[in-house]
């Protein structure tokens, strides 16, 4: 069983009286400063009834959410906010690495000099004799470091709840990087416009199950033709929504002008509101 990071001593509850705040000896020393927190986590663990329920299955919904919240304040180019968001996922790292100590599962100081190793092992064009011009080229090392390591597949390790179009593109990304791909955008183009003829195929047939197989399939060849056109699927989606609420937001004003409402026209008059909602948003 590994053993527990003694650098920080585990906190001890108190019977009644209230816990100081750990200490920060050197304010501008942000290794003090993460001994201290890492501290303040192990106190929560003990004194708040909140954190002491915690477990790593309970973490994981808040902790996605965090990361989602993450990538709005990094879209959206808001350091101060980045910092604040980057700051709750720290916390959830620290927080399961505490809850893992107390089984002595695993420590910080564990999760840390693995994560050492492995960027120096998956770095060996900087930190060995391994050449690597390009970020594909470092890609592509990277895969064939993971399979050296024991990996049985070169998909293996693609988490099963990634969104599904993220997902599509890690995986297509993997054996992309040991030359599994297209030689250009027109071979993936191409494969979209064969798997849209296959679901039109499914459709005649009337076969559900087959058409739900070749939308499937559609929509992987569409991923993996957002690649070559430099395109991130999953955000491109996502600005597909937004654009789709912003202008359906709009032809409910235009209606509510005209005092009317959505449910009351004809889906004639409600296409006119939405092509006035598309010029505007053109001019």
């Amino acid at each position: 069983m590994p053993s527990q990071n003694t650098d920080i001593p585990p906190a001890s509850p108190s019977a009644s009286t209230p816990r100081a705040v750990p200490t920060i000896h050197a304010p501008h020393d942000e290794t003090e400063y993460f001994r201290a927190f890492v501290e303040l986590v192990r106190v929560l663990r003990v004194e708040c009834p909140w954190d002491k329920k915690q477990t790593h299955t309970t973490l994981m919904p808040l902790l996605l959410e965090e990361v989602y919240e993450t990538i709005d304040a990094a879209q959206a180019n808001d350091a101060p906010e980045l910092a604040k968001e980057l700051g709750d996922i720290l916390l959830h790292v620290v927080m399961n690495a505490v809850i893992a100590e107390e089984t002595s599962a695993f420590s910080m100081k564990e999760i840390l000099e693995r994560e050492f190793q492995k960027l120096v092992t998956r770095h060996p064009h900087v930190f060995g004799d391994v050449s690597a011009d390009s970020a594909d080229a470092v890609k592509r090392n990277w895969e064939q470091i993971k399979m050296r390591e024991g990996r049985k597949s070169v998909v293996e390790g693609v988490p099963k709840h990634l969104p599904a179009l993220l997902r599509a593109t890690r995986i297509q990304e993997k054996v992309a990087a040991i030359g599994f791909d297209w030689d250009d955008a027109e071979g993936a183009l191409a494969k979209v416009a064969e798997e849209f003829e296959e679901l039109r195929a499914a459709r005649s047939a009337n076969n559900h199950a087959n058409i739900e197989e070749e939308f499937g399939d559609a929509l992987f060849a569409l991923v993996n033709a957002s690649r070559f056109l430099n395109v991130n699927a999953e955000q491109s989606l996502q600005n597909a929504n937004e654009k789709f609420m912003r202008r359906f937001k709009r032809i409910e004003e235009l209606a509510l002008a005209q005092n009317n409402t959505l449910d009351a026209m004809s889906l004639s008059e409600m296409d006119a509101l939405w092509n006035q909602a598309k010029a505007e948003e053109k001019h």
